[in-house]
Parts: structure tokens; sequence; C-alpha cells
């Protein structure tokens, strides 16, 4: 699904904020990134994305190193970047409208997508009038509505308190079987990360290293109390230290 090797950025010709990183995504994994703050892990989506680009390497989405990246892949960065003026019905519809697609045709599947997500009930409200892990799931199913199969999430739930996180969690993962896509994760979170993900990949100043978690699906969230996770999140602190 996604494919780079021997990427390397620098902005403005200072020193590189990565060099020669290679990494791949298959389809249907959730491999999350994770790495201390700076080390490039949103610049790294960004030029995914198609909003920067590489000063060497390359990335292939599909098997494709395609000139123009942008839409090739559903982004959804920190902020929910909701309009405040449109109901969560419309602001789901909104790629819809953008694509120039015919959203009125698509009001069953999005209606069917809501109760999915749990927001059958709130379809009509405008996202001051929701909690900030409902106004979460309105962005993420906006990102699903855009139609592609890698979704880029940069800390989706970076922003809420550790009890809403918790059951955002608890959502994701009953939910996962059913989206049928393909997820690139940023997190501070080291619990969420080996909880949610099949992969993970640690960026350091000038290394790159893949992690493989061997936790079996389905997970429940009560996971994070059994001695094998906690073995691999003490791990997953260690290595994040000696990049330091």
């Amino acid at each position: 699904m996604l494919s780079i090797e021997n990427l390397t950025y620098a902005f403005e010709e200072k020193r590189p904020i990565f060099q020669k990183i290679s990494m791949n995504v298959n389809e249907g994994e959730f491999v999350s990134v994770i790495g201390a703050s700076g080390s490039g892990k949103s610049t790294l989506f960004k030029l995914i994305t198609g909003l920067l680009e590489p000063d060497k390497g390359e990335i292939k989405i599909n098997g494709e190193n395609v000139g123009n990246r942008l839409g090739r892949v559903g982004y959804m960065p920190q902020q929910n970047l909701l309009l405040p003026w449109r109901t969560v019905l419309d602001n789901v519809a909104l790629p819809l409208e953008i694509m120039k697609e015919n959203s009125q045709k698509k009001i069953p599947e999005i209606r069917e997508w809501l109760t999915r997500f749990g927001l059958a009930d709130v379809e009509k409200a405008y996202p001051d009038e929701l909690s900030g892990g409902m106004r979460q799931r309105v962005a993420f199913l906006r990102t699903i509505m855009t139609g592609k199969k890698l979704l880029l999430l940069d800390e989706p739930f970076g922003a809420l308190d550790s009890l809403t996180k918790r059951n955002m969690h608890s959502w994701l993962l009953g939910l996962w079987g059913e989206l049928q896509k393909t997820v690139l994760f940023i997190t501070h979170d080291l619990e969420e990360a080996i909880l949610l993900s099949d992969r993970i990949y640690l960026l350091g100043r000038e290394s790159l290293k893949e992690i493989h978690v061997s936790l079996p699906r389905p997970r429940n969230p009560e996971i994070i109390y059994q001695s094998e996770f906690v073995t691999m999140r003490r791990e997953l602190e260690r290595l994040i230290q000696n990049e330091n």
C-alpha cells in the first residue's frame, strides 16, 4: 500500500530531519510511528501526502511513484478542523462535495456509517455541541468518506483526556474489523501504539527502527495490564531513550 525508499528531507538546506529512511505499510495493516518531539513524524506525513517533496528517495502509493500525491490518501491532522457552521452530517459529507460527487445520493451510506460510529443521534448537531471524543469520531469518519484505502492519522486522540482516550481506544478496537482500511498513525502514547498497532516504527534522528507487535487480535483495552504488554512498553521506552 505504501513504500518509502531512502527518503531524505531537510528544511532550507539545514541538517536533514531524516536521512535515507525506508519503510513499508501493507494493505489492511495498522502501523504506528513514534519518536521524540522534533523527530519529523508530522513532516513524514506531509511528505507522504504530497504537501512536501523529498530531497531524495521515493514514495510509492499502491506501487506507483506518481509526481503529484495530493489527494491520494486520506489525511486527518491533529486538530479536527470541523466546520463550526455545518452539522455533523454536512461535515462528514464534505469530502464528497470536494470531489464533486452527489452527496445527496450518499446520504443513506453516510447515515449507516454514523450509526456504526455511534453518531446517529447527533447528525443534526453542530461541532460545538459535541464532546471531544465525538468530534474526533466525526473527523475520523470524514476522513473515511474520502474513499481512500490508506489513512494517515496524526495524533487524532492526543488532545483528549485520559478517560476519553481510553473510550476511543475501545471504540476503535471494536470497529477496526469493519473498516477494511490501512492506517498509518502518529502517536506519542506508547500504550496507544502497542494497543492499536500491528507494527510500530520508531523514528530517531538518524534511523528508523521497526517493532512487531505480536499481541493477537481482536484486542481488549484490558490487555495493557498483561505482562507481555508491559514488557513491550518497557522495551519501547528503552529504545526511545537510546535515541536521545
